[in-house]
Parts: C-alpha cells; sequence; structure tokens
C-alpha cells in the first residue's frame, strides 16, 4: 500500500496516474447563465450531441483527461450537488495550495519592489483587470496573475506568475505545481540537457544534473496560458514558458513551439464538448476509479428521471472493450473495428501492427477470461516464487511527499511496525526508519548466520524502493541509517522480492493487479471495508492532528490496514508457491491460457 500520491493497489494496465489525478481535480465550468437554448440530446449516454452550441468557458485542466466527463459535467452540473469530494482529491489540492502559498511568500520576500500580487479574493473580473494593468506598466513579476475570459474561444485560466521578457519584451507564463518536474541525474554525457533556470534571475541554461519528468499537462497549461497572452499581445517572442515543481530548487523552462499545434487540435475537440457539438460516449480510463459519474447516471432535462445509464452501466450493457483494454489500447482497437469485448474474444487474424502495448494474444486472452468469469489467467505451466526459510513481509505507509511514517514487518506470523505519531515531516522518521532497517537487517545477518536461505517480499516495490533510497538520503550518518550504496546493495539483490512482479510475469489479471484484486482470489479479505491508499491519508491526518487533536482510533485503524497488507503478501506468495502441496493453490484454481486458446463458446465457460 501506498498512501502518497496515489494507490498502488489501483494498478492498471494503462498507468496514466497523472493524467487521473489532473482531470479528477478538474475545473470544467459550463457558464449556466450563458447557455443559449437547445433541446437537450435524445439519448445522451449514446453520445448523440446538442443540435445548438452552448457558451462556455474551460480552462487547461479540461485538456488532460476523459471526453465524456467533460460532457457530463457540463451538461449535467446539478447532478453533482452534494457530491463530497473524493478524499484524496481534496487532500491533493489543499497540498498544492499549500505548496503555492511557500513559493510566493519565498519568492516576493526576496525581491519585494520587482512583484506585484494580485488579491485573490477579488473577482475573476477584477483580478483580470488588475493583471492587464500591471502587464501595461511593464511590472517584472506578476503572481496570481489572471486573463480575461473569452466569450469567442471559451478560454479563461491564469497562471501563478508572469515573467516579464527582459529582452524581447511580452511575458512568459510560469506555474507552480505540487509534483516532480525534473530528476536528479548524475552529470555524464547526454544527448539532451533541459533547460532550467535560477528561481531569482530568470538566465536559461542546459542543465546537465537533472532530467524531465514527462508531465504532458504542464505542457498544455503553459500552451493554453500562451494563447491567451497572445491574443492580448503580451506572449513573449521566446515562445517558452516555465514550471516550479514540488522541490522547490529550479524553474524547468519549457519549449512550447512543438506543443501548440497538438494544443489547438485538443482544445477545439474539449470546447466542442462542452459546447454541445461533439458527442461523446464513454470509455473506461484509470480516471473511473474516482470519477462520480462512474456509478451516477445523468438526468433528464426536467430532472424526473435518469437520461441514461451510469458509465459503468453503460459500458457493461455494451459489453464495451475498454472494460479488458482501457485507455489508449481500447481507442487503437474501436480503429480497427473491435467495439465489444465480443469482438476481440473472436480475433483470429494476425495482431494488429499498431499495437505496441503487451502481447496481443494475452489482450484477446484477456477479452475470453472475463467472458467466461475467470479473475486470473495463467502465463505457466506451474506458478513459483521465491521462497527462503526465513520471510520477512514489508509494507510502508507515507504520507504525500513529506515521508514515511509507518514501515509495517511480519515475521513467523508476528506483525511489528516500526512508525512515529510525530506529524510530518519530522526528524523523529529517522529513528523509526533506522529501527527498521537495523532489525531488518539483523534478521538478515542471523539467517545466514544458521546457515538459512533468507528473503523479504513487498508489493510493488516502487514506492518501497523510493523511501528506501530517500530515506537513506535524507538522514544520512543519523543512527542505523544506511548509505544509499547499502540500500542499493539489498533491493538490487535477490533477496528483495516484488510479488507485483510475480503476479504480472505469471498470470493475466483481467480485473487488475492490485493487491486489493489479486489477494481475495487467494482467500484474503481486509478487515476495513474502506480500505485504500487514498482513504489512509485522511485517516493519517486525523490520526497525527493535523486539524485537531490526534485520534487515537485513527491509528489503531492504520496499524489494523497495514498488518492487513503484509498479511494479505503472505497469504498470497502461500497460496502461489506453496511450500507443500496443497489443494488451495494457484495451480489447481487458475485456468492456463491454453485453456482459452480457441474462441469457441464451450472452452470460454471453462470457469463457470
Amino acid at each position: 500500500m501506498y498512501s502518497g500520491s496515489g494507490d498502488r493497489d489501483g494498478h492498471e494496465d494503462d498507468g496514466a496516474g497523472d493524467q487521473a489525478r489532473a482531470a479528477a481535480s478538474r475545473a470544467v465550468t459550463a457558464a449556466a447563465d450563458a447557455v443559449t437554448t437547445a433541446d437537450a440530446p435524445a439519448d445522451p449516454a449514446e453520445g448523440v450531441a446538442a443540435t445548438t452550441a452552448r457558451v462556455a468557458y474551460v480552462d487547461a485542466r479540461a485538456l488532460v483527461g476523459c471526453r465524456h466527463r467533460l460532457h457530463l459535467d457540463a451538461t449535467h452540473p446539478e447532478r453533482l450537488s452534494g457530491v463530497s469530494e473524493d478524499v484524496g482529491v481534496k487532500q491533493r489540492r489543499e497540498a498544492a495550495t499549500a505548496h503555492r502559498a511557500k513559493v510566493r511568500d519565498t519568492l516576493v520576500a526576496a525581491d519585494p519592489e520587482n512583484w506585484v500580487v494580485i488579491d485573490p479574493d477579488r473577482s475573476a473580473s477584477t483580478r483580470a483587470e488588475a493583471t492587464l494593468a500591471a502587464c501595461a506598466e511593464g511590472v517584472q513579476r506578476i503572481w496570481g496573475a489572471v486573463l480575461p475570459q473569452e466569450p469567442d474561444t471559451g478560454r479563461r485560466g491564469g497562471c501563478e506568475i508572469l515573467l516579464r521578457d527582459a529582452d524581447r519584451g511580452g511575458y512568459i507564463p510560469i506555474i507552480v505545481v505540487n509534483h516532480k518536474v525534473t530528476d536528479p541525474r548524475q552529470p555524464d554525457p547526454a544527448d539532451f540537457h533541459p533547460t532550467t533556470s535560477d528561481l531569482y534571475h530568470w538566465d536559461p541554461r542546459p542543465d546537465r544534473h537533472v532530467r524531465i519528468r514527462t508531465q504532458p499537462r504542464d505542457q498544455q497549461r503553459l500552451a493554453h496560458l500562451y494563447r491567451m497572452l497572445q491574443r492580448h499581445g503580451l506572449a513573449s517572442p521566446a515562445l517558452v514558458g516555465g514550471a516550479i515543481g514540488y522541490h522547490f530548487d529550479r524553474i524547468l523552462v519549457h519549449d512550447l513551439a512543438p506543443v501548440l499545434e497538438e494544443y489547438d487540435r485538443r482544445y477545439a475537440d474539449r470546447i466542442a464538448v462542452v459546447r454541445g457539438q461533439l458527442p461523446t460516449v464513454p470509455s473506461k480510463v484509470p480516471e473511473c476509479r474516482q470519477c462520480p459519474w462512474w456509478s451516477r447516471a445523468p438526468m433528464s432535462r426536467d430532472g424526473a428521471e435518469p437520461a441514461g445509464p451510469s458509465c459503468e452501466g453503460w459500458l457493461a450493457a455494451h459489453r464495451d472493450v475498454s472494460l479488458v483494454a482501457p485507455g489508449s489500447r481500447a481507442e487503437l482497437l474501436r480503429r480497427h473495428g473491435v467495439q465489444t469485448i465480443d469482438d476481440l474474444a473472436g480475433w483470429t487474424g494476425e495482431e494488429p501492427e499498431d499495437w505496441q502495448y503487451e502481447p496481443f494474444g494475452e489482450t484477446v486472452v484477456t477479452a475470453r477470461a472475463w467472458i467466461s468469469g475467470a479473475p486470473l489467467v495463467r502465463r505457466v505451466e506451474r506458478v513459483q516464487v521465491r521462497r527462503a526459510d526465513v520471510e520477512v513481509d514489508v509494507d510502508l505507509e507515507s504520507y504525500q511527499e513529506h515521508g514515511a511514517y509507518l514501515w509495517g514487518t511480519l515475521l513467523d506470523g508476528v506483525y511489528r511496525p516500526f512508525l512515529t505519531w510525530d506529524p510530518l515531516p519530522t526528524g523523529d522518521e529517522a529513528r523509526s526508519f533506522g529501527e527498521f532497517w537495523t532489525w531488518l537487517m539483523a534478521v538478515r545477518a542471523e539467517a545466514t548466520g544458521a546457515g538459512k536461505t533468507f528473503a523479504a517480499y513487498c508489493y510493488s516495490r516502487t514506492a518501497e524502493d523510493k523511501w528506501l533510497y530517500e530515506s537513506a538520503r535524507r538522514f544520512a550518518g543519523m543512527p542505523g541509517v544506511p548509505t544509499p550504496d547499502q540500500v542499493r546493495a539489498f533491493v538490487d539483490g535477490p533477496e528483495w522480492v516484488d510479488m507485483f512482479q510475480a503476479v504480472s510475469e505469471q498470470f493475466i489479471c483481467p480485473n487488475g493487479k492490485g493487491l486489493k484484486k489479486i489477494a481475495p482470489v487467494a482467500g484474503f479479505g481486509w478487515r476495513d471495508p474502506q480500505a485504500s491508499g487514498e482513504a489512509s491519508m485522511s485517516w493519517y491526518r486525523l490520526a497525527v492532528g493535523y486539524d485537531a487533536e490526534p485520534d487515537m482510533s485513527q491509528r489503531t485503524r492504520l496499524l489494523e490496514y497495514n498488518e492487513d497488507d503484509v498479511r494479505a503478501t503472505q497469504v498470497l506468495r502461500d497460496w502461489m508457491s506453496p511450500l507443500v502441496p496443497a489443494p488451495h493453490s494457484a495451480d489447481a484454481e487458475v485456468p492456463a491460457m491454453t485453456d482459452f486458446r480457441n474462441p469457441d463458446p464451450v472452452r470460454r465457460n471453462i470457469c463457470t
């Protein structure tokens, strides 16, 4: 479990987490006071567009994510009244607000004479007037800029910083985001070095110490702002924008010239969707996990009855291919005439030439398994997981990017947590991490000394590896804390076993690969029905008292959740590769790919 910026239990083949997060916090707004008039679509669920345009505005966040959600948000805003905001989305939004406030206060304090801060409590139109006035005066740096809404194009938006281009004139848009925009890199030779600038003095130059972390949503937002500046003759001829990320250590400079054509195409599509000029239909994407429309039906114009099924209901009724091939896979398959799961299951020819995902035969088998109801399909004749004489299960809990507050372990059936309840960030995190590492290495050394084999197991090692390395760097030299080289020697060795990798390599998973999807097949269940990485972030805030007195019951809840995760990993391992022959095992219970090679309906129903 990873209670940082997303839930590792929510693994999708598509892996488009950033896209989901951006769209989940969407600020699409149909201007209800400016609706011209139109009969509602005869059947919105079928994607029949209205015949007249809806005057509406969208900002850059509408450019990434689900088109159908965009349509539903604009057409049926009343259906979202009273819908509580997703906990994870709310917390990320609040964290982003705090991050931007920190950046604003730091930058403005360093050079107050050259900054104008637009009052955020004023109306949007007043802020836009103040922004244009500051630009007309040639102010060097403007914080909280808002540009005038454009009724004809539908554009609206603003950015954290407008930086005057002293050399060419005009302004450069700079956004402040609460995600990473670069990763560190050793200054070795490379074909490409990203351009960055100092935070306090605009001086773009190649940076050999970082590599870009691709964030298409940032580029789309900057292109959106450039077009709005261009309309008022305020865009810098340099055709660049900037992004200050989570680490707040530099400005990443984006070249907007290669982005504008794609932006223009995407924007034209999205504004047409919002204005009811283009049809949309549901399609499963990672965003669906947090979307209220997944299980909520749109209503008719008079609100008397649903105008169609929810997205989940529509997809199931149509047996839509995106249920087994979500995201861009479904888009590609539709271009080849595959609309339904049955179409895919019946595929008998060569694979599409432009297929660039997992082996296409496995995608076909996934469709056949879905039809039969099989939750898993074996890729291999015999499922195997590395076993050892001494086995430790490990699972961490982190809070956003602030740190890892809990390292949970399971050894010989005994759960042992290493944790701090001091609110993150805290120096006490070094103590709990050092104790965890010291204990783990002691168990390993004792096993080796006794002539026994040792292995430690996690589920999806990405988060554990990240916080092992980051903790080693942040707390270097403190008691029990390893060096990065010691961490590397352990995680790159055979004793660190990723059960998610073992599942991915040996099973086809029609319903997803998350631990909470796979462990129940092995017979494990969580005590808390609301258990999830997103939910645990809310529990953590209550447990440490970010907003009030600490809630001891939430501490118990987090510990039980963490314990269930490590026990789930153990149960899954024993089921996949039992140490003694057992009737309840993956080999005995999971059908093999050969059972689904033939598209004949009788063979496809082997698991029913």
